[in-house]
């Protein structure tokens, strides 16, 4: 399956992917309004993290035996059939939190200003690419399909 894969030496921490992913995840998808007017506001579903002169995106890696899958005592975290996205599904999720403990990248987040429900991220799901990818500037974020997770972390020539 297809993941989001960041290379960090290229990664500037502008924080762009983390604003459009938020807009894309908002009610009106417009950027003011999502920042000014909705609330409350959608979270972004990736996060970039600093450290010295070291930049990088994290988010949800989809992982091939996830534990949130199986930390989820109501069945909100599911496989989808056809991308193998591990999604949530906030209508039967009851903000138990088993998945946000069980994650090993620290990436499923609570949306505690609306309903108490598990946000992570959904690999803009029906998007031909990741907001976030397509609106890298520096191509630090890239959407590809690898054999295998251990290439994940291998760096991009």
């Amino acid at each position: 399956m297809k993941r989001i894969y960041i290379r960090e030496e290229v990664c500037i921490g502008c924080r762009l992917c983390e604003i459009h992913c938020l807009v894309q995840h908002s009610r009106s998808k417009k950027i003011i309004k999502a920042f000014k007017e909705e609330f409350p506001r959608a979270l972004p579903r990736i996060l970039v993290e600093e450290q010295d002169y070291l930049s990088f995106a994290l988010q949800c890696r989809h992982c091939d035996g996830a534990p949130c899958l199986a930390a989820c005592p109501t069945g909100a975290m599911y496989r989808h059939g056809e991308t193998g996205a591990v999604l949530c599904n906030e209508n039967k999720c009851v903000g138990c939190w088993m998945c946000i403990m069980v994650c090993p990248f620290g990436v499923i987040k609570r949306d505690v200003e609306g309903r108490k429900v598990a946000s992570k991220c959904d690999l803009c799901l029906g998007e031909e690419i990741p907001v976030c990818v397509a609106h890298c500037p520096n191509e630090a974020l890239i959407f590809e399909e690898r054999e295998n997770l251990e290439q994940a972390y291998e760096k991009v020539g």
